[in-house]
């Protein structure tokens, strides 16, 4: 129970000082993303087994997050060309495919999340791609301790069933069905919100499997009750970019 407590609040601080940043835009989401950003690639360093190289790959990194700033760039087709270009420069230094696919591993959804929040009706797109895998996470939960039942992956996470991935895509669906009615959310983009459900779930598997080997049981210590900012954020990594495909779609249409 006292874990439970630590995650709920931990959990709900995170959300509110995400929220927050979501809200004033600009240059303080910017500079949250970024905070994670270096976080998390330092993590990355430590499940790849080269923590010794966590400080070139947050250097590395530095360049195209600093490209996306709002008096910079922004997140734009050139930030895109650094963030490719500084995981070819990890690849190229520490002879490491995996060490190096960090950088986009981290950098592309930071670069969607910031193209989403930039568009006309970002504030609102912006919160629906990050509060689906939170409706996600809270449906999988409760849908998972309450009923149960086989396993989807036992040997990389024992904990995930299928209960609680049904749960989770209900949830994300019931969150973009009330944004559209309430905040005029595109009905499309309602009804793929299960589809990030998924999609943050499977974020959720890989950062799991990453972590199985490399022998850890968290990616980091800074969250009490979470872990790392990967641990937080997996799903955040993966359903983000498919997020900002399916807005550039419906804004392209």
């Amino acid at each position: 129970m006292n874990e439970l407590q630590t995650r709920i609040v931990v959990g709900v601080t995170l959300i509110a000082i995400a929220v927050g940043a979501l809200w004033f835009g600009g240059n303080s989401f910017w500079v949250l993303a970024v905070a994670a950003g270096i976080i998390m690639i330092g993590e990355w360093a430590d499940l790849m087994k080269q923590s010794e190289s966590r400080r070139l790959a947050q250097f590395a990194l530095c360049v195209p997050l600093a490209i996306m700033a709002p008096i910079a760039a922004g997140p734009s087709f050139l930030a895109l060309g650094f963030v490719f270009g500084a995981a070819v420069f990890l690849i190229l230094i520490k002879r490491s495919f995996r060490f190096g696919a960090g950088a986009l591993y981290v950098g592309l959804p930071i670069l969607a999340l910031l193209w989403i929040r930039d568009q006309d009706e970002g504030l609102l797109l912006a919160f629906w791609a990050l509060a689906v895998v939170w409706a996600t996470d809270i449906g999988a939960y409760f849908a998972g301790r309450s009923i149960g039942g086989p396993k989807i992956a036992p040997a990389i996470s024992p904990n995930k069933t299928w209960a609680g991935l049904i749960g989770g895509m209900v949830a994300a669906l019931a969150l973009g069905l009330m944004l559209e009615a309430y905040c005029q959310l595109p009905h499309v983009l309602a009804l793929v919100s299960p589809l990030l459900a998924i999609c943050a779930q499977a974020g959720d598997f890989f950062e799991s499997w990453l972590k199985r080997k490399a022998g850890l049981k968290d990616s980091g210590k800074l969250l009490p009750g979470h872990g790392g900012a990967l641990d937080r954020l997996d799903g955040v990594v993966t359903a983000v970019p498919i997020a900002a495909l399916f807005i550039f779609v419906e804004l392209a249409a």
